[in-house]
């Protein structure tokens, strides 16, 4: 279902929404030869990311702006059904934020539109020292295009309210659900946009975890809506194996509770 589930459906039920689970980041020779075949080059690793997994959350693009010609290598190396999320870059995030979002905004999206309909969606991310501001956050979504995905991750305590969730539900902007390590337990999913983006960042993840996590996706899939999750990069090439094994329990999931299964 990674990204090329169908959409039909029955007349009362909606057709299953599609699911794009990959890694952020790609370009790490170590992951050969338990991801990437044995002696893959530098150049070839994007190709064989994009044969057996359906998007990829861009890391350089965090610190630096892609360009035009990065942008046409990518999409040239990846099938037509593949997606990309931009990761903003870091400074001119806080910036666009912190300052006048009518003149940093620019910086921060001009180019991407080379991305076409293979941009998934821009993931911005608000820095952890920055606390909650709802007329900041509301001029920031205000001037953001609208023809772009926009996913926000706020990783401070203070954002996590009403008034934030509201405010993201106004523009149609997706709230990242991020999980990590020090959490006591897995962060609860909210549909504030279009789509549902979720980040798996803990250093493992058993069958046992990813069948709970496959629990909690289904039923937004089942329901139509587009979902994003990534793994965290690590030095050994499982994360991708995890989000393989991820997206092929969703499936089940779907099938099984299809009409008719």
């Amino acid at each position: 279902m990674d990204g090329s589930a169908g959409r039909t459906g029955s007349s009362d039920r909606p057709a299953p929404g599609r699911l794009y689970t990959g890694t952020s980041g790609f370009a790490y020779p170590a992951w050969s030869p338990i991801f990437y075949p044995p002696g893959s080059s530098s150049r070839d690793l994007l190709r064989h990311y994009a044969a057996r997994l359906g998007a990829c959350e861009l890391n350089s693009t965090f610190y630096r702006r892609p360009t035009e010609s990065a942008i046409r290598g990518w999409l040239a190396a990846t099938p037509p059904p593949f997606r990309f999320v931009v990761k903003a870059q870091r400074g001119s995030s806080a910036r666009a934020l912190l300052g006048d979002p009518a003149a940093s905004l620019p910086w921060l999206t001009d180019g991407l539109g080379a991305f076409g309909e293979r941009l998934g969606a821009v993931l911005f991310r608000i820095p952890e020292q920055i606390g909650r501001d709802d007329r900041r956050l509301g001029a920031f979504l205000d001037h953001w295009p609208a023809t772009m995905p926009l996913v926000v991750e706020a990783r401070h305590p203070s954002w996590a309210t009403d008034e934030t969730y509201s405010a993201l539900r106004a523009h149609r902007t997706a709230l990242c659900a991020t999980d990590t390590d020090d959490l006591p337990e897995p962060p609860t999913l909210r549909l504030t946009g279009d789509l549902l983006y979720v980040r798996l960042r803990r250093t493992a993840y058993g069958r046992d975890e990813l069948a709970a996590w496959a629990a909690r996706l289904s039923p937004f899939i089942a329901a139509g809506h587009d979902a994003y999750v990534f793994f965290r990069h690590d030095e050994t090439g499982l994360s991708p194996l995890r989000a393989i094994e991820l997206r092929d329990l969703v499936d089940e999931r779907i099938r099984a509770e299809a009409p008719g299964a």
